[in-house]
């Protein structure tokens, strides 16, 4: 199991799976948590350590905060794994996870279900045994792309993963990849993509590096397409141009929050409160609040706590 120390106060050794700090943001019922349905509860609130998901925990918090819940903060625990494993051993309440996520990589699946809430019900069903509640989930999808900038964009026009098959196959040496190792390499990736759309990228013509080289490569036009996720804030502020997954092979990675089954059991109220916040959620508000993170370097917490508010959710803070 990843361990990692959640940004605040340690209450234990090993894993840091017991960290975390009080979350004080002094928030009010707005359009959610009216009455405070969650008053006298303690709950713990975890996340994984990349921006959207600390931004997302807080988002969590902030509402359980203006039920008036006691809120542990326990976002930014390092890898997947260590985040799944806080809620699902109860030293968590609740988080928000990707159903793709959870389908493939906790519960070994290897074939994606194409269908978004299919997938989320079938990750539902299959995690209840686990002693996890998938709540509804948000349009959110954080999966894979292919990206390019506004030059290319104009010089060569695709639109589709399609369009890209056939610009490779036309002119193999306009199609250049910017790409992580792990993408290239897993079968939902690279490989999976060149059979589903029958494309052929040269090897000399893929070029594997960190995610964050890729945005700036891309935007530079050093390599004509990068692997983005579709929900980072760097898509915008960079004007890259996603193509569209027209033959649907990308997973679904819908983010829904997951909770501990016998706390939702004690509080069952944390259903109401969370559901018209998650209703929120989608890609565009992903981009947009990531890049305030990403690009503008502004703290996650306070990210999260100003959409809260300008949404109406909660007042105060």
């Amino acid at each position: 199991m990843a361990c990692a120390l959640a940004g605040g106060l340690l209450l234990a050794s090993g894993c840091g799976l017991t960290s975390g700090s009080p979350m004080v943001d002094d928030v009010e019922p707005g359009s959610i948590a009216q009455g405070e349905p969650l008053k006298g509860a303690h709950l713990t609130v975890a996340s994984k350590e990349i921006t959207e998901q600390l931004i997302l925990g807080a988002i969590m918090g902030i509402a359980f905060q203006a039920a008036g819940a006691d809120v542990l903060d326990r976002t930014g625990i390092q890898g997947s794994i260590g985040a799944r494993e806080a809620v699902k051993s109860g030293n968590a309440d609740a988080m928000y996870e990707y159903t793709g996520t959870a389908w493939i990589t906790y519960l070994g699946n290897s074939a994606p279900i194409p269908d978004p809430m299919q997938q989320w019900e079938a990750v539902r069903d299959a995690d209840l045994k686990n002693g996890l509640t998938w709540l509804p989930p948000s349009a959110l999808n954080n999966t894979y792309a292919l990206a390019m900038n506004q030059a290319d964009f104009k010089k060569h026009g695709t639109k589709t993963l399609s369009d890209v098959a056939a610009l490779a196959k036309k002119n193999p040496g306009a199609v250049t990849l910017c790409v992580e190792s792990e993408f290239a390499n897993r079968a939902d990736g690279l490989p999976g993509v060149e059979k589903a759309y029958g494309m052929s990228v040269p090897a000399k013509n893929i070029t594997q590096m960190d995610t964050g080289i890729i945005y700036t490569r891309v935007a530079k036009g050093s390599c004509t397409y990068g692997e983005v996720f579709t929900t980072d804030g760097r898509i915008k502020s960079m004007h890259l141009e996603v193509m569209a997954d027209d033959k649907k092979f990308f997973p679904h990675f819908n983010a829904a929050p997951v909770i501990n089954s016998k706390a939702l059991k004690e509080h069952p109220a944390i259903a109401e409160v969370i559901e018209p916040v998650t209703k929120k959620l989608n890609n565009t508000v992903a981009q947009e609040l990531s890049a305030k993170v990403d690009v503008d370097g502004e703290d996650p917490h306070q990210v999260a706590l100003a959409w809260m508010k300008a949404e109406g959710f909660v007042r105060g803070g």
